[in-house]
């Protein structure tokens, strides 16, 4: 996701308290298990802000494995939230689901541009959008947002644990998706584990450094902002 980070007095205090309350009831609703079945149809998700107060949300949806682009679409509308770091999730989720009621072809699973339970209070954008949606999510980010790692070996295909500084907890795992490049923090939403978040990630590699599904949903949502402009 690309987040629009403006400059701006403190947030308020009670909806600080108000959102991590929000937060702490989804978390409660999240559960890690691996998929029913093999996916036939992965989404790709992302969102990004044409103006400081405008979002664009893109879902792509590819047949799985051969990534075969099925299904685009996207909706833009207005942020009415304002920034609260730590709290992004609540200013894309609604324009997100907005964009997915347009999707004719339902995904078995979502591959959410941003962090899962690799948050700080383990409810980034993926765990957010699959408690709302009661959809399988699991998030590949470009960043870290949280935790400690050992940086993976610089041949695609290394990983290694994204723990917690405090607890050791796993919360994601860091992957090398191309040779001598970032590695990418992958962790599980909502209705996925670990293992299939990663399995699926390294599964939708196409010699970039961004798996498919995001790569696309970023594209796309280049070609659509020229639409809103």
């Amino acid at each position: 996701m690309a987040y629009y980070r403006p400059p701006g007095p403190p947030p308020d205090p009670a909806l600080v308290r108000s959102l991590t309350q929000q937060q702490h009831d989804m978390r409660l609703r999240v559960r890690a298990e691996p998929l029913a079945q093999e996916p036939r149809l992965i989404a790709g998700c992302d969102s990004s802000f044409p103006t400081p107060d405008t979002i664009l949300s893109v879902f792509v949806v590819l047949k799985f494995p051969s990534l075969e682009l099925v299904k685009k679409v996207y909706n833009y509308g207005p942020v009415d939230m304002p920034y609260v770091p730590g709290f992004l999730s609540f200013r894309e989720a609604p324009n997100v689901i907005h964009a997915f009621a347009k999707l004719t072809h339902k995904p078995d699973v979502i591959m959410v541009d941003g962090h899962g339970i690799a948050h700080p209070r383990r409810m980034g954008i993926a765990a957010h959008l699959g408690v709302l949606l009661d959809m399988p999510t699991f998030g590949v980010a470009k960043q870290k947002l949280t935790g400690t790692f050992a940086e993976p070996g610089i041949e695609r295909g290394n990983i290694s644990p994204l723990t917690d500084a405090k607890t050791g907890e796993l919360i994601g795992e860091v992957i090398r998706s191309k040779d001598k490049v970032l590695p990418l923090f992958v962790s599980p939403g909502h209705r996925c584990d670990q293992a299939t978040a990663t399995r699926l990630t390294l599964a939708c590699l196409r010699g970039y450094k961004l798996p498919e599904p995001t790569r696309l949903a970023d594209y796309w949502a280049e070609q659509f902002k020229k639409e809103v402009r």
